[in-house]
This record gives C-alpha cells, sequence and structure tokens, in this order.
C-alpha cells in the first residue's frame, strides 16, 4: 500500500473563523502531524482489496462513520493502535492509542491557514480546485500550490471530515466537514467555510485526511 505522507504541526495559535461569520476566537493547539494529501482512491483500495478507478484522486462517497473505520484500517496496517472503538454506532477514541484519527476542526483550521490570517493561505485559483475550474469531480491530489506546513489540496478538491459535531450546542449528531471543494465557488473555498453531514452519509464532495498525535481536550 502507499504510505500516507503525514507533516508534522508545531503547536500554536491563531484566530479561528473569518470576517464573514460571527466566530472569532483564538483557538491553541498542542503539536500533532497531519497527512500531506487526503486519503486517496488508491490508498482506501488496497486496504479492502479492489482496483481503484482514479487512484490519485481523494477518497469520496465516505461517511464519518467509514472515516473513523478507515483510520482503523490504516492504524493495523501501519502496527499501529487503532484509535476507536465501537458500541453499535457509538464511536469512543482510546486515548493512549498512537494510531490515526480524524482531525479536529481547531487542528484543521490551524494546519490549513499555516500562519495566514486571511480567509485563504494564497489565491485561490493558485491553490484551489473549484467551481471555477468547470470540473466535474475530483482530481489527482497535489496539483495545486500547498501551504508553508507542505499540506496539498487542504483547501477545495474535496471537503474533509473532521472528529467534531456541527453544532455542538444542538440535538443532532451531524459532524462537521471543512475546505470547500470542486463544485464550490472559489469565494466560498476559505479556511473558515465549514459544513456538516450525519455520521451515516456521504457526498462526493467530500473525503478524508487523517491525524495523528494526542487526542485534543483529553490527558
Amino acid at each position: 500500500m502507499s504510505d500516507v505522507e503525514m507533516a508534522r504541526i508545531a503547536a500554536g495559535s491563531v484566530l479561528r473563523g473569518d470576517l464573514r461569520g460571527v466566530e472569532r476566537r483564538e483557538i491553541v493547539v498542542e503539536a500533532f502531524e497531519i497527512g500531506v494529501y487526503p486519503v486517496t482512491e488508491e490508498q482506501v483500495a488496497d486496504l479492502i482489496g479492489i482496483p481503484a478507478r482514479n487512484p490519485r484522486h481523494p477518497a469520496t462517497e465516505i461517511s464519518w462513520l467509514r472515516a473513523i473505520r478507515l483510520c482503523n484500517a490504516l492504524s493495523e496496517w501501519e502496527g499501529l493502535d487503532p484509535v476507536y472503538s465501537f458500541d453499535g454506532e457509538v464511536v469512543r477514541p482510546d486515548l493512549d492509542s498512537d494510531g490515526f484519527r480524524l482531525p479536529t476542526e481547531d487542528e484543521w483550521e490551524y494546519a490549513c491557514r499555516a500562519g495566514a490570517t486571511g480567509p485563504a493561505y494564497g489565491p485561490v485559483r493558485d491553490i484551489a480546485w473549484t467551481a471555477a475550474d468547470g470540473l466535474r469531480g475530483p482530481v489527482d491530489v497535489g496539483g495545486r500550490m500547498p501551504n508553508l506546513h507542505g499540506l496539498f489540496d487542504i483547501l477545495g478538491n474535496v471537503w474533509e471530515w473532521c472528529s467534531d459535531l456541527y453544532d455542538p450546542e444542538g440535538e443532532s449528531d451531524a459532524r462537521a466537514f471543512r475546505g470547500g471543494g470542486w463544485s464550490d465557488a472559489p469565494a466560498q473555498v476559505r479556511a473558515a467555510a465549514r459544513r456538516g453531514g450525519r455520521p451515516r452519509d456521504a457526498f462526493d464532495d467530500v473525503g478524508v485526511r487523517v491525524a495523528r498525535g494526542p487526542i485534543p481536550g483529553h490527558g
């Protein structure tokens, strides 16, 4: 299986959100690792033993629950302890695990911004695949400029699931995904953009980027 290339993100802080939204708060994160690319079709295909139609495309049509199971499968492949356990559809993290997991929204936005304070870390046309490119679906990862952490496609191409509830104050179990995708207008593809979906929902413009490191808020 092709390796999941990871980037080390140093601890630090940044303002979350942008002037379009109501939320502007400082987020502080501990050091962690995050995938240089979204998980690709080839990587998913290798895990489940089927050929990939478009090996370098980000894997899509992955629900949040499947993304969680994908993290565990990657951990087992790499000889790491799986992070997540299941009680039906109730997901619990193992705080002592060294395996792959989904990033939190704070981690995702901190990694995405890479020190930038504007809506994006560069001109959207140079860093992200969006509706302005006239696409019919995702394209190969790594085709646009990375951010200063060396992360490709963290804006545009596909949205990416995070571990957090979309509305922590509400009653829905919807989970957040971030970053904008190939079918979104360039103005919507920005570091603060967020949407959400139920844990069983899957979309043709949502994929997953894995993380590793201590689970924030615990320990």
